[in-house]
This record gives structure tokens, sequence and C-alpha cells, in this order.
């Protein structure tokens, strides 16, 4: 009889319990690794194909004219889409605009071969706005050359400059006087849409311009500001480029300030009385923004205040470079942990009221700022200076979509109200909200007819009809409830709208496209967005 072999054998229970956890382990380092994952490559999902019922394809062209071997093509046909990835559209070709010059042959050519043109840099709106099918796109990122004159305090700049690389030219002296809440938007960009962001003293973009060159469909150039040229001016501003092609803008720059930082929280409600008596009063205070809680337990009822006060006009001689955003992997990490429900959702909040306090950077040395003390202190540029790259992800199937929504001052409590109750009654994450402070504003498609709060939501969308089916219902819930309180959406995002809510939110519409036929009779500049804003009025 053989002798039985001694030691330990794991038994079969053992092995499979060593298994899973092996696999799970496996598993959760392989999801980390890709929620932290920078994108490979800009999401292309496919495209929302029609506007309230109205298709937006167009039929694809025969016989298309021969490209001008004059021109400098980066494609001949193709596509390109946009940040939401749910714009794929066929065009024509995308020239590379370096010039003037390039503007005025890229138009010249279009008006000879019968096509429709558009003006592109970043692509950062989300419905088609900055392309049209087979239309000749203009590639405007390497029109982008930056001057600066320091007695003037004013800077001239191309439209495919961004807010970014501006920032870094303008540093350590000087800073932007009004711009996007973040810098990776282009000039034109951000003046097709009127945009606002930190400064709500400020205002938008178009409280800063001093003066706009534009090329006309013609071919011809004017200038134009708040009082030259002012029709146009007000028509270009907030015109999703459907008047012509800004060529170069000269805006208004400030001083470098220091800044003492401070953050409380507060209750949503409170906030219409805190902005009225402690942020508006306060000259001092020059950046401020507001960032709601999306977790569950207190949604959209706790928000964190920031608030950058002014301590000295100048920051010291030896500034560093301004600093990139840091611990990149992370912040993406928690925002796309978010996406799988309420305790990703409170961990987030967690971090962003406790931790993210505790690894702020304060760039300018306390005692080098009138003797601050322990306070933090900061530039301008340093706040302004975030490219959020971290809400840049590779995770294929979703998309992540911007609504903005513009209400009065007084109508703030009950309309935050309702829109918490519409939040909490749909399935798709929220993954930001903050409220911004806007003026009135005098341009011809105008967001803020009226002093108003707006609000704005960071959502996660599945890149399917599903997911689009879902998102155009919340969309038009949200759409309803701003209008009857007495605002408006802001248009730069997806064409989920009505035609009703549309004009509603806009009556002036219909003189605006009228306007837009006076300056360009034969519709040379076009969108996809242009298109809806057609199919959608009734006198178009």
């Amino acid at each position: 009889m053989g002798k039985r072999q001694g030691g330990w054998r794991p038994s079969r229970r053992l092995l499979l319990g060593a298994a899973v956890v092996g696999g799970a382990v496996l598993w959760g380092g392989n999801t980390v690794a890709r929620l932290m994952r920078n994108p490979s490559s800009a999401k292309d999902a496919g495209r929302i194909t029609d506007v309230d019922g109205h298709a937006l394809p167009l039929t694809p062209m025969e016989n298309a004219p021969i490209h001008d071997a004059s021109l400098t093509w980066l494609t001949k046909g193709g596509t390109v889409n946009d940040a939401s990835g749910l714009s794929r559209t066929p065009v024509y070709g995308m020239v590379e605009v370096s010039s003037e010059k390039d503007v005025a042959e890229a138009l010249t050519f279009a008006r000879a071969s019968g096509l429709k043109v558009s003006m592109a840099a970043v692509r950062h709106s989300m419905g088609g706005h900055a392309f049209d099918d087979n239309a000749v796109v203009l590639d405007m990122r390497k029109f982008n050359a930056v001057s600066v004159d320091a007695a003037a305090k004013t800077m001239t700049v191309q439209p495919g400059a961004t807010w970014h690389d501006i920032q870094n030219i303008l540093h350590p002296r000087f800073a932007v006087k009004a711009m996007q809440s973040t810098d990776i938007f282009s000039v034109g960009g951000s003046l097709s849409v009127n945009a606002h962001g930190m400064d709500h003293q400020a205002g938008s973009v178009a409280g800063s311009i001093r003066s706009l060159r534009v090329m006309l469909a013609d071919g011809s150039v004017l200038t134009c500001s708040a009082s030259e040229n002012t029709d146009l001016f007000r028509h270009v501003v907030g015109g999703y480029g459907l008047f012509g092609v800004v060529l170069e803008a000269t805006l208004d720059i400030v001083d470098n300030a220091v800044y003492r930082t401070s953050r409380e929280i507060i209750k949503s409600e409170e906030f219409p009385r805190f902005f009225s008596e402690v942020l508006e009063p306060n000259r001092e205070i020059g950046l401020f923004y507001g960032h709601l809680s999306t977790a569950p337990g207190n949604f959209l009822e706790d928000m964190i205040v920031y608030r950058y006060e002014k301590v000295a006009e100048q920051p010291p001689g030896d500034q560093p470079p301004i600093g990139e955003p840091g611990a990149v992997g992370v912040k993406r990490l928690i925002m796309n942990l978010a996406k799988w429900g309420a305790p990703f959702q409170e961990l987030k909040w967690f971090t962003e009221k406790t931790l993210e306090p505790r690894f702020e950077s304060c760039t300018v040395a306390r005692t080098a700022a009138m003797g601050e003390g322990e306070a933090c202190l900061v530039t301008r540029n340093n706040p302004m200076h975030d490219s959020v790259p971290y809400l840049f992800n590779d995770l294929a199937g979703e998309t992540d979509i911007l609504h903005e929504y513009f209400v009065p001052r007084a109508a703030y409590n009950a309309y935050i109200a309702e829109v918490r109750a519409i939040l909490h009654n749909q399935p798709l994450p929220v993954l930001n909200a903050s409220v911004r402070v806007v003026h009135k504003e005098d341009i011809a498609l105008n967001y803020a007819p009226q002093p108003a709060f707006s609000l704005v939501l960071y959502i996660n969308q599945p890149a399917s009809e599903q997911g689009s089916a879902q998102m155009r219902q919340l969309t038009r819930a949200l759409i309803d409830v701003t209008i009857r309180y007495g605002g408006r959406l802001f248009l730069p995002y997806q064409l989920h709208y009505t035609g009703a809510q549309l004009l509603a939110s806009y009556p002036e519409l219909p003189l605006f496209l009228a306007r837009k036929r006076s300056y360009d009779p034969n519709e040379l500049f076009s969108s996809t967005f242009y298109r809806a804003l057609k199919a959608l009025s009734p006198t178009a």
C-alpha cells in the first residue's frame, strides 16, 4: 500500500475564492486604469438626426466641384464632429486658415462653387454650430496671433487663439478681463456665443470688446464696435458665425491682480441674498463661482461659494509661469465614478467639500502681497487657467453634455426647487451643477434681456438613440420650467428644443434671421445649427 504524501492541499472552495478575489483585484485595477486614462481620440458616436421632427442631414452632393489646389486642404470630404460626439457631419472639406488672405480666397472659391462656409476651431459647441453638410469648413486654429498694447491695456487677437495661450502671453503683468469659465475655448468661438465666465463684474465677452474686424460674405471687410457699425456688431457677437468671419478682435485686458482665496458652504436658497449683500457690493471681489452639490443626500441644496478678493494690483515680479491642473488622473477617476450612482456622487461631493481645499495651490508668497498672514494668495491668471483635462475621458459608448439656463434673479429659489425635482426624477447622472452671474446684454440674439443667474449643468448620457431620447426629454422639461420663470436657454448646446420653446426663449429670432439674410443674402455662412433655427422659425 502506497504512502500518502504529506503537506497541505487547498480546497476547491479556497481555490474558487482566491480566483474570485484575484479576478476582482485584476478587474478593479483595469477598471481604475480605464477610468483614469487620457482620451485616445475625440469621441465620434454618430449624429442626432433631427430637431423637433425636422431632418438635419442633407442629401450628399452630386458632381461636387474640384477642390481648389491653391487652398490648404486638411481634408477633402470626410466627416467632422464636435465635443458632444453626436454631431458627425459629412463636409466638402476643411481648409487650414493662417492669414486673412486664406479667408478671402476660401470665400471666393466657395462663392464661385456654390458651396456653404462654416468656421471652426476647437469645436466645443454641441449641436453642429461650427460646420454643415457639404460645407467648406475654415479651420481657424492656426489663425491665432496675439499682440499686446500695454499702454492702452488692450490685446488684438486673431480668432483661432485660445484663452489658454493668451493667458500664457499676458502673464505675469496682465490678465484677461472677460472669457469663458475655462480656457479651452477659442476667442472666435467665445465671441460667437457671447460667452461669460468667473468675473461677475466684467460680465460677458461683449463688454470687453473695443472693436472687431469682420469679413462679410462678399469679401468686404468692416470694423464694428458698440459705437461703429453697431447693428453688425450686435449680430456678430452672439451670432454663431452666421454674419461674417471675425479677422481680429481688440479686447480690454486688466492687471493680473493678487487675490485672497476663500470658500464657504451655504444653502442654495441663501445665494440670492448672499450675492446681493456680500458679493455684489464688494468691488474687490474680482472672481467668484458657486458650485452646487450633486450628491443625492443634498442634491442642489448645498453650495460651495468660491471667492477671490483683491489684495494687490500687481503680483511680485518673480512670478513663475502659470501652472497647469494637477492630479488629473485622480480627478478624472472621481468624475467617472460619479456616473455609477449615489455612493460615488457622495464621494465626489466629499472630495470637493473636504479634500480639495487641502491641495489648493497658493502661488504668491504670503509676505509678498500686503502681509496677508495665513491667507492663500493667487494671481488672477491662476484660477482662470484651467483647461479641465479631467473632464475628457476614454470611455466608449457615453458622452457628457453641457446645459445652461438663464433665469431672472428674483426667480432663482422657486426655479431651483423645480429643477431639483426634474433632475431627481430622471435616469441620467448629473455630474456638475454651478451658478454664475450675467448682466443685461445688448446683442441681437440675447440670452439675458435682464440681469440673471445662470444654471450650468454637466450631464452624462449613453451615446445611443436611447441616451439621446432621454436627454431630449430632460432638456425639454428643463426648458419648459426655465420659460415659465421668464428665463431663456443657452443655444450652443444640443438641438433638443421644440420650435415653440425656441421662439418663447428668443422671440427676436425672426428678426435675427431677417438681418442674417440682409447681410448674407445668398446664405454663404451656414451650419447645422443655422438650418435648425430656420426650420423652427415660422417666418424663415
